[in-house]
């Protein structure tokens, strides 16, 4: 059973890789709005809020 945070880490990564593709691109890096890419932002907080389950500090692995 997927947790919210899991859920939630899912749809952004579909999210970055549907913009990856339709930017027909491997990797954000290669990306001009690379640091101001609000698809990739939103992305890397659902991995930080999956892997810490919303909890400040440490992280579950």
């Amino acid at each position: 059973m997927q947790t919210d945070y899991e859920a939630t880490l899912d749809k952004h990564l579909k999210d970055l890789q549907e913009c990856q593709k339709e930017h027909n691109l491997k990797s954000c890096s290669k990306c001009d709005k690379y640091l101001n890419c609000e698809t990739r932002q939103s992305y890397v907080k659902s991995v930080y809020d999956s892997m810490s389950k919303g909890e400040t500090g440490g992280f579950e692995f």
